[in-house]
């Protein structure tokens, strides 16, 4: 005779077998299923850091050429018209042909310092030091360096007024940096382009920027002259490209556009307050 008591006791039991492997097979698919998300962050997690690993280095190479640019660029530029100088007066002014030959070998001897402070950035100490090429590299170029940046532009033909509005203060290394840059470029440009120019710099250290301009008095538009500092169709607008990428990491604008009346003007303005 069956006992009700023991097939109460039997259903029980196979019940419970049954909640416990119905438990068992959810916690073995929960388990895959957070295995399988670890996995898949994991895996994102990599594509976002190689993501930002090649920003990186894209950010980097772009520093790195905008570097090279304003220095072979600038200091070639003088070398070349310093150069030519020195050969049409070499026959009559022999002592004005060894001060243009002169200005070559500074404008040269710049140039290697500038590239080895840039390469003492990127290569590793050969002596095992924690000092890239013996630690003697010279200090990035600011606007403590405007006067001899001037001198240098002057003696290769370019005469230059510089105009101080504000009090002067020490200024972060990036925007000091950044603001010798932009001058040195138009200047470059302006003494690429035009024979018998004249150039004027303004600096204004306002309360919370700085305003960078320079203007020259090259041919007008108006008249069909030669092609003005910046112009895309010679290639110096890449220039000009690399001091808006400069200016942009500040916040700042850059504008260089051709003046109505003649020439050119490069203007910046950088905040000085911004995080």
């Amino acid at each position: 005779m069956w006992d009700s008591g023991a097939g109460w006791m039997l259903v029980a039991l196979v019940a419970a077998c049954a909640v416990a492997g119905w438990l068992g097979m959810a916690l073995v698919r929960a388990r895959r299923r957070h295995r399988r998300a670890l996995e898949e962050r994991g895996w994102l997690l990599e594509r976002e850091r190689e993501s930002a690993a090649r920003a990186a280095v894209e950010g980097e190479r772009s520093r790195i050429a905008r570097e090279l640019h304003d220095i072979v660029s600038h200091n070639v530029s003088l070398m070349v018209v310093q150069a030519g100088a020195a050969r049409e007066v070499l026959s009559t002014m022999p002592q004005e042909a060894e001060q243009a030959l002169r200005a070559v070998e500074d404008a040269g001897r710049g140039a290697m310092t500038e590239l080895r402070h840039l390469l003492g950035l990127l290569a590793p100490s050969q002596s095992g030091d924690d000092e890239p090429y013996g630690g003697d590299l010279a200090p990035q170029p600011g606007l403590g360096r405007l006067s001899a940046l001037v001198d240098r532009f002057a003696f290769a033909g370019l005469p230059v007024d510089v105009r101080i509005s504000g009090t002067p203060r020490p200024l972060p290394a990036g925007i000091d940096v950044t603001a010798y840059r932009i001058i040195q470029e138009a200047l470059t440009n302006a003494l690429k382009h035009g024979s018998g120019m004249t150039a004027q710099v303004t600096v204004r250290y306002a309360e919370h920027y700085l305003r960078v301009e320079v203007l020259n008095n090259g041919p007008s538009v108006l008249t069909g002259g030669a092609s003005a500092p910046g112009d895309r169709r010679d290639g110096a607008g890449r220039g000009l490209v690399g001091l808006g990428e400069r200016v942009a990491v500040y916040g700042g604008d850059l504008d260089a556009r051709r003046r109505l009346g003649g020439g050119y003007r490069v203007r910046a303005r950088i905040p000085l307050d911004r995080p």
